[in-house]
């Protein structure tokens, strides 16, 4: 019983991880049971960056999946990236779900994106102290950031801020001062100026407030509504990580250099960091993530091939784990925002991409252990050594000997008698090396 328990543990002790990361993906990615008469919200903090566009549009997805009356983003940013702004206002536009924009809490800014966020919600919102503005693009170079005053792109952002204010009826001089001369509101002159249409000084209120408001050819009924957080899953946890500007450039600062030492300096596995943190960096900067994560997929596939013919179970092998693992987390869910599909769709989808790569990686690390623990093995000639064989004649130096019932060719250093007991201390060709024994 002893040995059937020793045996299972080996077994099944290099899929854990596996077992482990299945288990907690699953649970980040189950949906809330209902989504009746509620409201989702979902906090954008900080800059926007790609992770923002993942994140709106998995929470219009849940939105929509479970039936929700609207959706608030909060919104406390110093703004951000121009094609992820534009991604998320395409976001806003496309659903059937009312948006609604809200800077909160109190004190938060809507600068530079988060304005033009606002200027694309269906109903806009503030709360006392906060304020919004400063939309002038910007450019980050050696020495910081600098205002952009090329007119081809001043007059491309002031026709989105204008377009996006005009479709919603609100005070377009407004929306290019922001851009133009860096205009900056608080709550209550935005609400004077025409720029939002309510001042809510918390979420319970707003949900009063907006309670009968047209938006999107229906009327809002969010009296009472229960506020539902959206919870980021593991993935865009992952994604938003990545996403932070200094990160990502730390991460090709780094990766650069690190190929170019590991291609300098083969072997030392330096090349092989260096390229996962370059895709790990680009992922973080806005490139293609479903592309980023297809390469990270079979680049741990690739070092686990080259682990297989390599001794021991060293770097190789755990980079090419890590990066099958990566790769998953960030591949799931493929596909578009313009794709709306139910929650349980997604869960299928994600069972179907996750599923393989947890078989295969499970597969390799349990080769990967038999590989290791078949080379931990003494060898054939180590296990002869210092076990015991009977003289079949006079060794002097060579004669027979019988060795677990085999016929052996005998050398020793010194005279044997037939029927001496002696200890094999070597093996040369088909010659064992033998020595009385003590």
């Amino acid at each position: 019983m002893r040995t059937s328990t020793a045996n299972g543990s080996a077994l099944f002790g290099p899929l854990l991880p596996f077992i482990l990361l299945a288990t907690i993906a699953i649970l980040c990615l189950t949906p809330p049971v209902s989504g009746e008469a509620g409201v989702m919200v979902v906090a954008l903090e900080g800059d926007i960056t790609p992770a923002s566009d993942e994140i709106v549009a998995e929470a219009i997805l849940q939105a929509e999946a479970l039936g929700f009356e609207a959706i608030i983003i909060t919104l406390d940013t110093p703004g951000g990236g121009l094609a992820e702004t534009k991604d998320i206002t395409s976001q806003i536009e496309r659903t059937s779900l009312p948006v609604i924009g809200y800077v909160y809490p109190s004190g938060a800014t809507a600068w530079s994106a988060g304005t033009i966020i606002l200027l694309a919600s269906d109903v806009a919102a503030m709360v006392p102290g906060s304020i919004i503005g400063s939309a002038q693009p910007v450019s980050i170079g050696p020495t910081g950031t600098e205002p952009v005053n090329d007119t081809k792109v001043i007059n491309a952002v002031v026709a989105l801020a204008e377009e996006k204010a005009r479709v919603h009826g609100r005070n377009t001089t407004a929306a290019r001062e922001f851009v133009t001369t860096n205009l900056n509101l608080n709550a209550e002159d935005a609400l004077d100026y025409g720029v939002i249409e309510l001042v809510s000084p918390n979420l319970d209120s707003l949900m009063v407030e907006v309670d009968g408001m047209e938006a999107k050819n229906r009327t809002l009924a969010t009296r009472g509504a229960e506020i539902v957080r959206f919870e980021p899953s593991f993935r865009l946890q992952v994604l938003a990580v990545l996403s932070d500007p200094l990160l990502a450039g730390l991460l090709l600062i780094v990766g650069l250099y690190a190929l170019i030492f590991g291609l300098s300096n083969p072997g030392l596995g330096a090349e092989l960091v260096g390229v996962i943190t370059l895709a790990l960096g680009l992922i973080g900067l806005g490139f293609s993530v479903n592309l980023g994560a297809l390469f990270l997929i079979l680049l741990g596939i690739v070092l686990l091939l080259v682990e297989l013919n390599s001794p021991g179970f060293g770097l190789l092998g755990a980079a090419g784990i890590a990066c099958m693992i990566t790769g998953s987390i960030l591949l799931v869910p493929i596909g578009s925002p313009d794709w709306y599909t139910p929650a349980e769709y997604k869960i299928d989808a994600f069972l179907a991409l996750i599923a393989p790569t947890i078989v295969i990686g499970a597969f390799f690390v349990f080769a990967l252990y038999k590989v290791a623990e078949a080379r931990r093995r003494p060898t054939y000639s180590e296990k002869m050594e210092l076990e015991v064989a009977e003289a079949l004649d006079r060794i002097d130096p060579k004669g027979h000997v019988i060795y677990n019932g085999e016929y052996w060719a005998a050398e020793a250093a010194e005279p044997i008698e037939a029927g001496e007991i002696v200890e094999v201390v070597g093996k040369e060709r088909m010659v064992l090396k033998v020595r009385p024994k003590e």
